[in-house]
């Protein structure tokens, strides 16, 4: 059986794109005694859950997840903190469920997540930037937003930018994409009609928004966007092209710096060499992991999504794999 991917709400369980692509689940459930108990029955028909929740959800649910797993004295759960915004977390689901049915291991799955996070353009459509606290707003911005009529177009991942709609534009992925809308009260065909050919998007769906997207945002009137590889070819490429580490701890295979279910980082001894020069590689070859950052401390879940990415050069390249993924924090074995 595939590994299984857990999501923490029902509106982040992505339609597949096929018959071949597994369903999420939903994890933790309304009691402890629930979750305990799908927890457990997942564990045994899968072998191993990745579980997915937002950086950004609230301690209850964290916690519940975190004393779920300390319970079950299980180390097959992962427990992994996307730093993105809720459609964002919803479509990096569904590309691990893609993959789940490939030839990967649950080590290299789970660690795979923060390389996959870096490659997904997440924004939105807002009305009002006035209560928006994930996504650095200047004062000139602000003060905009009480314009009546205004609009933003917003990028929370991989890079943040903030541009008034019709006076600037959002800078796009260099590679094929799919790209997901979702609308909430104030509908608009700007994301559909205006960004998605000036992204050049291979295919755009319309999704519903997520509960707790008007939270992220700071308010409900947004069309929430998420654009991001699609095909399970490529995905596959991607992950594939990066090199193979052993955990220290768990034994589980890893790609990156860090494992993604005991959140180890790698060891001294396999960790890579810095490059000899600065000049950064050709985005038209994947590269190994040995120019992923070994280094530095682990990245807490409220940190900003802001995050560098060399796009590539064109649409038809599959995209360069030496990356710093975007933040994603395991929480260690036994964590209560």
């Amino acid at each position: 059986m595939p590994t299984a991917i857990a999501v923490t709400s029902p509106d982040l369980v992505l339609p597949p794109h096929d018959r071949q692509t597994p369903p999420a689940v939903v994890q933790p459930l309304d009691t402890l005694e629930n979750s305990l108990l799908g927890m457990h029955a997942l564990i045994e028909q899968h072998g191993y859950v990745i579980s997915l929740y937002p950086a950004s959800a609230s301690d209850a649910v964290t916690q519940r997840l975190r004393t779920v797993r300390s319970v079950l004295e299980s180390d097959r759960i992962a427990l992994l903190g996307i730093d993105l915004p809720p459609l964002g977390v919803a479509l990096l689901a569904q590309q691990l469920r893609q993959l789940s049915v490939c030839d990967f291991s649950p080590g290299v799955l789970a660690s795979a997540a923060r390389l996959l996070a870096h490659y997904i353009y997440a924004g939105a459509l807002l009305g009002s930037v006035a209560k928006l606290d994930q996504v650095p707003v200047s004062l000139k911005s602000h003060a905009k937003s009480w314009v009546p009529g205004a609009q933003f177009a917003v990028l929370a991942n991989p890079r943040p930018q903030l541009v008034r709609v019709g006076q600037e534009e959002l800078a796009g992925p260099e590679f094929g994409t799919r790209l997901l809308a979702a609308a909430g009260q104030a509908p608009s065909d700007w994301v559909t009609a205006t960004l998605a050919p000036a992204w050049r998007v291979q295919g755009v769906a319309t999704v519903p928004l997520p509960e707790a997207s008007a939270r992220w945002w700071g308010t409900g009137k947004l069309v929430e966007f998420a654009a991001g590889l699609y095909d399970v070819s490529v995905l596959y490429q991607l992950v594939s092209s990066v090199r193979r580490e052993q955990c220290h701890w768990c034994g589980l295979e890893l790609i990156g710096d860090r494992c993604g279910f005991c959140a180890a980082p790698l060891s001294p001894a396999s960790a890579p060499l810095p490059p000899a020069s600065a000049s950064q590689p050709s985005p038209s070859r994947p590269q190994s992991s040995s120019q992923l950052s070994p280094s530095g401390p682990q990245p807490s879940s409220q940190s900003s999504p802001a995050r560098s990415l060399s796009a590539p050069s064109s649409s038809t390249e599959l995209p360069a794999a030496a990356v710093r993924a975007a933040s994603v924090r395991a929480l260690p074995p036994g964590a209560t």
